[in-house]
């Protein structure tokens, strides 16, 4: 591992200031799940490239504004940029509303993993599989960004533009995320295909979420350069919804096996989402 620059600002005025300074070349540490392997494979120890080793990291776990809880906001459940995929898990209306974003944070990685990874750091890190992606876009989620020059909102599918790229602004971070708290009943699940169980990664995954007036909404993760949203009714053909993707081969999977788990799966998760809405109706 090369040498880099540490540093751990006590407040957001502070944070914003360094991402002034340092500009795209530095990089945010919150979980370190991510970047901690690329600095390991960097030079002299590792065999990457002496460009994944930044000139600065900068440590967020102490900015106070940053927070690391789920709290209530006007109709949406709001989740801190800080907060780990263990909190998602345990969130009692997280659990509620959005049972295929729980689905989504149980298989990101091991138990350890999933204590130190934070859903935001998973989002920023744009791999095409994030396994956390297709839940959030299934369910409408929307980022809160910041920086020095101001504050905006921007829906998570317009966030992604390719593998680790995103519409972040320089000296920009995502606050928090919003999900909008459903208005009518609602039904979701997840799906993934892994080559083993644990921490490989996507195949394919799979989100659905159907809502009372028929709306549907799918999302799919590994099976293009970004997530991929297509939103229908409920009578439409898998075919008609699976079209747009653009699976690779490579070597987790060759393209073909992808497209065709592709339809599998996005069946399965219409399925056990049509079943979940049918018992939210029947109960409330």
């Amino acid at each position: 591992m090369t040498s880099f620059e540490y540093v751990r600002p006590e407040s957001l005025d502070e944070l914003l200031s360094l991402l002034r300074v340092h500009g795209p070349h530095a990089r945010l540490l919150a979980g370190g799940t991510d970047l901690l392997v690329r600095l390991r494979k960097a030079p002299p120890f590792g065999f990457g490239e002496a460009s994944d080793t930044p000139p600065v990291v900068i440590d967020l776990k102490r900015v106070a504004e940053l927070r690391a809880d789920v709290v209530d906001v006007d109709g949406r459940i709001r989740i801190g940029a800080r907060a780990v995929m263990t909190d998602i898990i345990d969130d009692k209306r997280i659990r509620a509303l959005f049972p295929a974003l729980v689905e989504a944070a149980m298989v990101v990685g091991s138990v350890q993993i999933r204590n130190r990874a934070t859903l935001t750091g998973n989002l920023c890190n744009a791999s095409p599989a994030a396994d956390t992606a297709p839940a959030l876009l299934g369910y409408g989620a929307h980022l809160n960004l910041i920086s020095a020059a101001g504050s905006r909102q921007m829906p998570l599918d317009d966030f992604f533009t390719g593998p680790g790229r995103t519409l972040l602004a320089p000296g920009e971070i995502v606050e928090s995320i919003d999900i909008p708290e459903p208005r009518e009943c609602t039904g979701g699940a997840f799906a993934r295909l892994t080559r083993r169980h644990g921490v490989d990664l996507a195949i394919v995954s799979v989100c659905c979420v159907i809502r009372e007036s028929g709306d549907v909404r799918f999302a799919f993760g590994a099976v293009g350069p970004r997530p991929l949203t297509v939103v229908c009714r409920h009578d439409v053909s898998l075919d008609e919804v699976v079209k747009n993707a653009t699976p690779i081969s490579d070597l987790r999977a060759a393209a073909e096996y992808r497209a065709a788990m592709l339809r599998v799966l996005a069946r399965r998760a219409l399925n056990t989402a049509q079943a979940r809405l049918h018992r939210a109706q029947h109960s409330a």
